[in-house]
Order: C-alpha cells, then structure tokens, then sequence
C-alpha cells in the first residue's frame, strides 16, 4: 500500500476573513481534494480568496463510513485539506473520528494552525488561562446537563463550552446550581463586527441575559472559573 497522499488539518477563521493566513491560502491552493464540513460556507470562503479546488461533504456523523473512501484517495497519492465550517476542525466538528484513525493507519496527516473560539474565548473571559477543561456542548435535556455540571464542579481548572443561544439561560442556571456564582463569561460572534463579551458572576450574567428581548443569536461560548483552592 502507497501512503503517499496527505491529510492537512486546516483552521478557519471564526468570523472575520481577515483572519486567514498565507499559509492556509498555500495549503487549499495545493489540495487536490477539500473535505468540507458544510460545503455551501466553504464555497464561499474559497470564492473570496479564487480558490477552486472540489469540495466533498464530511458530516461528523459519516467520518466512519468514509474513511475508505478518504484512505483511498490518500493511497492515490492525493493531497486532502480538512476544514470545518469555522475555527478547528476535530474539536466539536469533523475530525474527531477520523484524524486520529488516518494516524493510526500510518498516513501522513499535518496541521495548518489558526483561529479557535475555545481559545479566543478563554483570552477574552479574563479568567485563568494556565489550565482549562473543554466540554463542547453540554446536553440538550435539562437532567444530563446537570449531572455533567455536578460531575465537573469540583475541578480547579477553567470550564470551556459550547452552547446553543436558545438554551444559554437554562445552562447558566444549571452552572449556577451545580457551581455555585463563579465568575464566567459569555463570548458571543467573536472576531465579528457585533461581538459580545459578557463578563460577570453567573447570576448578573443570567440578570443580563433575561433584559434581552430575544436570545443573542450566533456562536455562543461560555466560560467559566474553576472551583475555589
């Protein structure tokens, strides 16, 4: 078998397209192949930079069903960028399943650094930054997102996570209980042009977010200190 091909993780900007990096720009120019989250956003960053190469689709839940066909273009010698729809692809997006099965199987695979909204967030939350635990998106139902808080509330390290806009006040009330009122931040459409950094205890950030007429749409990120020494 011929491992010839390659597999480069890209990073893409959050939000803001000033973001991008000559060497993202070189490493898409040079793929023969673009493994795409959601290939509609990808095309659209592409058009703005006159990058034409062909996008396929790799939904997080069909990384196993296509790593064949992924191991096979690799074996053909071909050059494979990975992007998510913004940020870092395999934290929360696609990648998770098959970054580290491609390392495994012995392929090369390499990585264009870049933007992040875990860390963007843990910057810009003025909290610790020495330690911190990512989460990605608590659950849904109301029952297993507290028995994760539960789980995670006597960590010393800063809790990072994901959350959708429709449930941020139900997930700050749910930290609050199983926390108690640390100080925490919500990061809101960062590095775009209406972003919102929130920083308070999580009651007044829970006070703030209730004078809102409606939730705050966009990308989400919420932060929180960890437990007292």
């Amino acid at each position: 078998m011929s491992l010839n091909g390659k597999l480069t993780v890209c990073a893409t900007p959050i939000g803001n397209l000033g973001d991008v990096s000559f060497r993202l720009l070189e490493a898409l120019r040079a793929s023969d192949l673009i493994l795409a989250e959601d290939t509609r956003r990808t095309r659209k960053l592409l058009a703005h930079f006159d990058v034409h190469v062909p996008l396929v689709c790799l939904e997080k839940y069909r990384e196993a069903a296509m790593r064949p066909w992924v191991e096979e273009k690799l074996q053909l010698g071909q050059q494979i960028a990975l992007l998510s729809d913004a940020g870092t692809p395999g934290l929360a997006d696609p990648g998770q399943q098959l970054i580290p099965a491609l390392i495994q199987a012995g392929y090369e695979v390499d990585y264009v650094p870049g933007p992040s909204a875990i860390l963007a967030a843990l910057i810009l939350s003025g909290l610790p930054m020495h330690s911190f635990l990512f989460h990605a998106f608590p659950p849904a139902k109301a029952g297993p997102r507290r028995r994760l808080f539960l789980s995670l509330a006597s960590l010393k390290m800063t809790l990072i996570f994901f959350e959708s806009p429709f449930r941020l006040h139900s997930s700050l009330e749910d930290m609050q209980a199983a926390f108690g009122d640390r100080l925490a931040a919500i990061c809101r459409e960062m590095t775009k042009r209406y972003q919102e950094i929130w920083r308070g205890t999580l009651s007044c950030l829970q006070e703030r977010l209730a004078l809102r007429k409606t939730p705050p749409l966009g990308e989400v990120t919420v932060v929180v200190a960890g437990a007292a020494k």
